[in-house]
């Protein structure tokens, strides 16, 4: 499984987001994948799965077949998230 967040660091939701990667880090002692929509592979993976909202989350298999998102605020549980990661 492979879990990506999809956010704009510089934007209102930034911060939101970059706390809740910390806390996801300190709860489950994994880290997620984060990519900014901005950049070449982040265009790409946006197009891929339809995310035009940020921040988003997916959930993809290993074969890259989606198995979850979260688009927007409020951002998931950290448990919902875990599932996945």
């Amino acid at each position: 499984m492979r879990v990506v967040v999809i956010y704009k660091e510089d934007s209102e939701h930034g911060t939101t987001v970059d706390m809740f990667l910390n806390d996801f880090q300190r709860q489950t002692g994994r880290d997620l994948e984060t990519m900014d929509p901005e950049t070449q592979e982040g265009i790409s993976l946006c197009r891929t799965y339809d995310v035009v909202e940020y921040p988003t989350i997916i959930a993809l298999s290993d074969d890259s077949q989606l198995q979850s998102m979260w688009r927007g605020l409020p951002l998931p549980t950290i448990s919902e998230v875990s599932y996945y990661a």
